[in-house]
Parts: C-alpha cells; sequence; structure tokens
C-alpha cells in the first residue's frame, strides 16, 4: 500500500501540481498505525490484556484514520486514475448511500454506538474466540473511525459538504457518547476484564480519545477560520 501510494503521488506529480511531502508522511504513519494494532507484540498483547487492546484501539480506530484522511487518498485516486473512471468514482462518491453515510450524524453513530455495542454486550469477549468476528470488529472500527473522520473535516471532494455549526455540534456530541463510554468501562468492565485493567484501559480510551479529538477540532476550527476569511474577502471585493 505505501509503494503503491508513492508511485502514485509520483506519477500523478510528473502530470500535475508536485504532491506536498507531508502527504507522504501522514500516509505512511496511517499504515505505521494499523500495523502496530494488527501486527506485532501490541496486537498479541491486545488478546489477553485489555489496555493493550485499548491502545491498539486508539491507533486503528482514530489515529490511523486522521493520518490517512490527512494524506487525501481519494484527491491521489482521482488524478491519477483514467478520466472515464474517475468520473466513475465521482458518481458513486455522489450516491445516495455515501451522501448518507457521510452525514456527520450518521458516522458519529456507526463509530460511537459500534464501541458501546463492543463493550457493553458479550461482542468484546466472542471476539477473542472467533477469527472471522475479530477480524470484522477490527474492520469496523478503522472503517468507521475514517467515516467519521472524514465526515467531520473535509480535505478529499466531498460533494455534500455539511455546515461547520452542525459539524461541530456532531463533534460535541461524539464527544459526550466517547467519555461518556470510557468513564463506563472505567466501572462496569466488558466481560472476563479485571476491574484494574478497565480502570487503566478506561483512562487510555479517555485521554488518549480527547487527545485526538482535540486534533480534530483544532483542523475543523481552523477550516472554518479561513473559510470564514475568504467569504469576508470575497464580500469586501464584490463591494469595492
Amino acid at each position: 500500500m505505501l509503494m503503491i501510494y508513492c508511485y502514485a503521488a509520483f506519477f500523478g506529480g510528473s502530470i500535475h501540481k508536485k504532491w506536498p511531502k507531508y502527504r507522504y508522511i501522514t500516509w505512511f504513519s496511517g499504515l505505521t498505525c494499523i500495523a502496530i494494532a494488527l501486527v506485532g507484540p501490541l496486537a498479541h498483547s491486545s488478546h489477553i490484556n485489555f489496555v493493550s487492546h485499548m491502545y491498539a484501539h486508539l491507533l486503528l480506530g482514530m489515529l490511523a484514520p486522521l493520518f490517512i484522511a490527512l494524506s487525501f487518498p481519494i484527491t491521489l485516486l482521482l488524478r491519477t486514475i483514467k478520466v472515464q473512471h474517475a468520473r466513475y468514482i465521482s458518481r458513486l462518491l455522489k450516491s445516495e448511500i455515501v451522501v448518507f453515510l457521510s452525514n456527520p450524524i450518521i458516522a458519529s453513530l456507526l463509530n460511537i454506538g459500534g464501541l458501546w455495542i463492543l463493550y457493553t454486550t458479550n461482542l468484546y469477549s466472542l471476539m477473542h474466540q472467533h477469527t472471522l468476528l475479530h477480524l470484522f470488529v477490527h474492520i469496523h472500527i478503522f472503517l468507521a473511525g475514517y467515516l467519521f473522520t472524514i465526515s467531520i473535516i473535509y480535505f478529499d471532494p466531498t460533494p455534500h459538504r455539511y455546515l461547520f455549526p452542525y459539524r461541530s455540534i456532531c463533534m460535541i456530541l461524539f464527544l459526550a457518547g466517547h467519555d461518556i463510554l470510557s468513564k463506563y468501562i472505567f466501572i462496569h468492565p466488558p466481560n472476563f476484564v479485571p476491574i484494574e485493567q478497565s480502570q487503566v484501559g478506561g483512562k487510555v480510551m479517555y485521554y488518549g480519545g480527547d487527545l485526538v479529538d482535540l486534533i480534530i477540532i483544532f483542523i475543523l476550527c481552523l477550516q472554518w477560520y479561513k473559510t470564514s476569511n475568504q467569504r469576508i474577502l470575497l464580500i469586501k471585493g464584490q463591494t469595492n
């Protein structure tokens, strides 16, 4: 995936505007977060230790989606593939299902709702007993995290853009749901999780999640500020 991205960015740079270097870094960082969460010591430990699982959850469901979003993958895809294929992707992005899923409130529900189901039902213990279920849960965690991230902050082409106040309200509601869940885990451990691990894991979820969310909020406010300035300059230009 890293080589494909780099090749596409380099190939597109020979035709279009040169691809910014920081996007290579964010793509690599995103893939690194995914790899650490799914392969290696942390991934192995997450099967038996809830604290390790929570660190993996933060990497896979929050930090990796943010890094991937910052690497503009859809923009790179559209400028690399043939025109007829790019038009098909554009039509897909405008489809009703994509517009529905990219609604910030729907993306928030898919993200935080999935976590509530995972940690307040038997799903957490079952996922460690069934490989396919384990794989499905991890795929959902990443995709739901990515969908939520790109529904709040826009980088790639987004046919249906929601207003900043609406996205801000959805972000606040997500924060509330995420923080309440972390406190719930602190008091009510998932099945077969020792209370000591659930308390530490709840803290990791609370503080680690808030740190990533703070970055998203900063980017959202920065985009809002820039858009407001552009409108003010446009209005001034029209009045002069």
